[in-house]
């Protein structure tokens, strides 16, 4: 991001510091790699719990704190106690000022380096794995630091930041996880920095904005009254360079703007946009979150350089059993010149709810089509150093249906089995070339279907995750047998492969008021 904006940004978060409005007391957001959030999402999508902020990842720990509190009203029972337990789990110190730290050390183990279980990439092996967190809030103003050495990195094809040249032999490597200020008060916030950040339905990346790459700095902005909520994020992306070498800059631009229209029913409408260019800046018709970008961009000032996303989000509460959201997004819709681009669309629908008196269970589907999410220039690809902003694989679908059972009060173990069918098209790929021609819109030629392109790898997994903290002990890992057909996309190779990955660590908290 420029650094004016960096610097417009940092003065705002800390000016806002000073305001001190009334009911404003910062609270850091809970991470989506925190190994006690599935245990969390658990109650939620049982319905025991309420939704802090449905299709929107994270949300504050206070706001946890309050929705498990409201529900914390049957200590005896099994749900009941496990509500207590993740209510003082993330309970925080009640002091004005406070802060907590926890330096935790382990390892990984990998059968690949990819965190995707169904696009493999990089060897296994075992590496050491160390961070060092710290969190609190002086007000309204909260803050989080979170570096961690991570040597796994080093293969995951999903790491942008791999070994330079004459550096080939390094073994070691380090990320920021989150790294952020965040200016609270009680219709909306502002974050600077590093936050792990998801829109769309729990369980797979979102479609406009997701934590599947690794790196994510950025501008965030989130205004709330009752029932309307606007959130906002503005990111510049890696530069790249143009055919005569020129560094061109780019930026991710992201709004969402959600109605609660009743108790059970939210709907919200969002766009996403890149922009790019020699010397551009992020420009205020896309920056400024009160001015829709698919505006300025399609109806307005006729931006070239771009790549407008627009989209839908429902969040509805069927009934005490069942939840329904959906999210749906067409890639570069031009209403006035239909035929100046083909159709590229994506969707995810969720449904989730209780089953029995501990178990939950939840069944997805998704699927992006054979060119969503770039476009005839790579630059304006939805993508950051390769990786999406969002979804990272085109051309692709996957079904599939979990349960989650809660383990000793302090795990989250969930079985799964899922099929996904992946195209030969690819997110990083330029548009096909212009014949043989399967179909024309206008007078432009389209020669590669909407969905699957060439031959279809076809993937059947059975797997399982687990995740929790039970006292200083963290434990995240999956495992799952993987049944591939068409393997790489080529004709008749089959195989068959285990696909599993474990980290394992020890703490040491503390915590008290400043």
């Amino acid at each position: 991001m420029p650094a004016h904006i960096r610097w417009s940004a940092g003065a705002t978060v800390l000016a806002l510091a000073a305001v001190r409005p009334a009911a404003a007391q910062g609270s850091p957001y809970v991470p989506l790699d925190d190994p006690r959030l599935p245990l969390l999402e658990h109650v939620i999508a049982r319905g025991d719990v309420e939704d802090p902020s449905p299709m929107v990842r994270p949300f504050r720990r206070a706001d946890a704190v309050r929705a498990l509190a409201a529900a914390d009203t049957a200590p005896t029972s099994a749900a009941g106690r496990l509500i207590h337990e993740l209510r003082e789990a993330f309970a925080e110190d009640t002091a004005q000022a406070r802060w907590e730290v926890d330096a935790r050390a382990g390892g990984q183990a990998f059968t690949q380096r990819r965190r995707d279980p169904y696009h493999l990439g990089g060897d296994g092996g075992a590496k050491p794995y160390a961070d060092l967190g710290a969190w609190g809030a002086i007000g309204p103003i909260a803050f989080a630091t979170r570096p961690a050495i991570e040597p796994r990195l080093f293969g995951d094809p999903d790491w942008p930041n791999g070994p330079r040249p004459g550096r080939e032999n390094e073994n070691v490597t380090a990320r920021l996880v989150e790294g952020y200020l965040s200016a609270q008060a009680r219709f909306g916030a502002l974050e600077y920095g590093q936050l792990l950040r998801n829109w769309g339905p729990v369980g797979l990346p979102g479609i406009p904005v997701s934590d599947y790459g690794y790196q994510r700095q950025g501008l965030g902005l989130r205004l709330g009254a009752g029932r309307v909520r606007l959130d906002a994020f503005a990111s510049d992306l890696r530069s790249t360079l143009d055919s005569n070498g020129a560094v061109v800059n780019r930026y991710l631009i992201a709004h969402r703007l959600e109605g609660r229209l009743s108790r059970t029913l939210r709907v919200a409408a969002w766009e996403a946009i890149v922009i790019a260019g020699q010397g551009r800046i992020l420009e205020t018709p896309f920056a400024n979150p009160l001015s829709p970008s698919v505006l300025a961009n399609t109806f307005g000032i006729e931006d070239l350089n771009s790549n407008t996303m627009i989209g839908a989000d429902v969040h509805w509460r069927v009934r005490r059993w069942l939840t329904a959201q959906a999210q749906l997004a067409v890639d570069d819709f031009l209403f006035n010149n239909r035929y100046q681009a083909p159709d590229r669309w994506a969707f995810t629908f969720s449904f989730f709810g209780p089953l029995g008196r501990t178990l939950a269970w939840r069944a997805m589907y998704t699927q992006v089509s054979s060119l969503a999410l770039r476009t005839a220039d790579s630059r304006e690809n939805f993508t950051d150093g390769g990786v999406g902003t969002g979804r990272t694989f085109t051309d692709m679908d996957l079904a599939v249906v979990s349960l989650s059972v809660p383990v000793l009060r302090s795990f989250a173990v969930a079985p799964e089995v899922a099929v996904e069918r992946q195209g030969e098209g690819r997110i990083n790929d330029p548009f096909p070339a212009a014949a043989p021609c399967l179909a024309r819109s206008g007078t432009t030629c389209i020669n590669e279907p909407g969905l699957f392109i060439g031959t279809v790898e076809h993937t059947y997994r059975i797997g399982l995750r687990v995740s929790g903290r039970r006292g200083p002990f963290d434990l995240v890992g999956s495992a799952g047998l993987n049944h591939v057909t068409n393997d790489g996309n080529q004709p008749g190779v089959t195989a068959n492969r285990v696909v599993a990955s474990v980290q394992a660590t020890l703490g040491w908290r503390r915590r008290g008021p400043f």
